[in-house]
């Protein structure tokens, strides 16, 4: 089995409120001593990604935005493309977030979709999954996190999975003040696995990484 690199990141969502509580954000983790063998990236809102990105002087520290439309370009109002997040220095994006699919209501296709426009422009994606409690509690996890995962490998190539992050997020572990188990998180690891050394190869199983994304923070687990 190949070394994972650990991964941890930051989606700070629709916050903070002002460019300068922004930027005194970032001066916290300019001075913070990092694990050098851990990637830390941090998702600002996209209005922020700029100065966020040029007050960023920790070589240890990445900048990812926190989603990306499908198009290129067009009569998309809101929207910002992949192709325009990767020419202005933004390495990575999320795509798939529970917030992004449960209030936006975007389906699986369409996340699947956006993560092949984002690779095709030449970023890295972190890919979140999760069931609502609902989903759980009805023993419904892996058929959901297997369906968000379908749609992506029908728009992928093996090659594509190396510049992908799978973020398993359960819905009601998000903003809800609960954090799922360390079993509950790592089974659903194995079943991710599983499921990709079936659907995709034993190898791209093996190599991506895949970390636990709920309570507002990715958490990196050894799975």
């Amino acid at each position: 089995m190949s070394t994972r690199q650990f991964f941890v990141g930051g989606n700070w969502k629709l916050n903070p409120t002002s460019v300068g509580k922004a930027k005194e954000l970032v001066e916290v983790l300019n001075k913070a001593e990092l694990d050098p063998n851990t990637e830390v990236v941090i998702s600002p809102p996209s209005i922020y990604l700029i100065p966020v990105r040029d007050a960023v002087s920790n070589k240890q520290i990445t900048i990812s935005a926190q989603n990306a439309y499908y198009k290129e370009s067009g009569a998309f109002t809101s929207e910002i493309s992949s192709s325009q997040i990767k020419e202005a220095g933004i390495p990575y994006v999320i795509l798939g977030h529970s917030e992004r699919r449960t209030i936006f209501h975007e389906t699986n296709e369409v996340v699947a979709l956006k993560t092949r426009a984002a690779l095709d422009a030449g970023l890295k994606v972190i890919l979140c999954i999760g069931e609502t409690l609902v989903q759980r509690e009805g023993g419904e996890t892996t058929k959901v996190c297997e369906g968000q995962l379908s749609a992506v490998v029908k728009q992928t190539k093996p090659e594509d999975w190396s510049n992908i992050v799978i973020a398993y997020g359960p819905v009601w572990a998000i903003g809800a003040g609960k954090v799922a188990t360390t079993a509950q998180a790592q089974e659903t690891h194995v079943d991710v696995r599983a499921y990709l050394s079936t659907a995709v190869s034993k190898t791209v199983s093996s190599e991506t990484r895949v970390i636990y994304g709920g309570d507002g923070t990715l958490y990196p687990l050894k799975s």
